[in-house]
């Protein structure tokens, strides 16, 4: 067999493996939401109590995202808890969002993410809709097992692997939509990721989103 054929071949198999990942990824769990308004790839969305695990990391974004993934991964696959225990479903989105400089995570006893400074970022995974904070596995103590109260965001949707100019440009379109509404923005962007790795940029899902008033 020829290189070329090789070649073909190793795409070919690639190919079907994330077209796999990819139908695996749209029957995983999200959480639910009433779409109160929606116009191209912009909605507005109202968003039910979750509970989320979190935990932060510094260094550049990308840096932070891989220690982070990896550590909350960990955990809801039984890899490293106190009492061990069963594996949680991975859920999606995977949600990443900048926070204030001067503000403290608490610790307690859902792909987000967010920055906690200029190079610290704050990532969290979704938890599954059956638990509560009672029923969750406990967490190591640099893992966060917390509520975040419902809410209504603004999302807008784009393709590709949400590098640093994609979401910078989201961010400006999305930020003008909020404008055109007359919503008013609270708390910084937030940016969702919804599938493997492995899924090419053109089938990716990705959001950014950002929490807004509701009066």
């Amino acid at each position: 067999m020829g290189i070329a054929k090789w070649i073909a071949g190793g795409v070919g198999i690639a190919a079907i493996g994330a077209a796999t990942v990819y139908a695996q990824s749209r029957n995983t769990e999200e959480p639910d939401f009433t779409v109160v308004k929606e116009e191209q790839a912009f909605q507005l969305r109202d968003y039910p109590t979750i509970i989320v695990a979190e935990v932060t990391h510094s260094g550049s974004r990308r840096e932070a995202s891989r220690a982070s993934f990896r550590r909350l991964a960990a955990y809801i696959f039984a890899q490293d808890r106190p009492e061990g225990g069963e594996e949680i479903a991975m859920t999606t989105p995977v949600i990443q969002d900048r926070v204030k400089r001067d503000e403290k995570i608490a610790m307690t006893a859902p792909v987000v993410q967010e920055e906690t400074s200029k190079d610290r970022w704050r990532m969290r995974f979704v938890m599954p809709a059956k638990y509560t904070l009672e029923t969750l596995p406990p967490a190591p103590s640099d893992i966060s097992l917390t509520e975040v109260e419902a809410r209504r965001v603004a999302t807008v949707r784009f393709n590709g692997y949400a590098r640093p100019s994609e979401t910078a440009l989201m961010e400006k379109e999305l930020g003008k939509w909020i404008a055109e509404q007359d919503l008013t923005p609270i708390g910084d962007f937030e940016y969702a990721s919804y599938d493997a790795p492995m899924v090419p940029g053109s089938l990716r899902r990705n959001e950014v989103m950002i929490e807004v008033a509701t009066d």
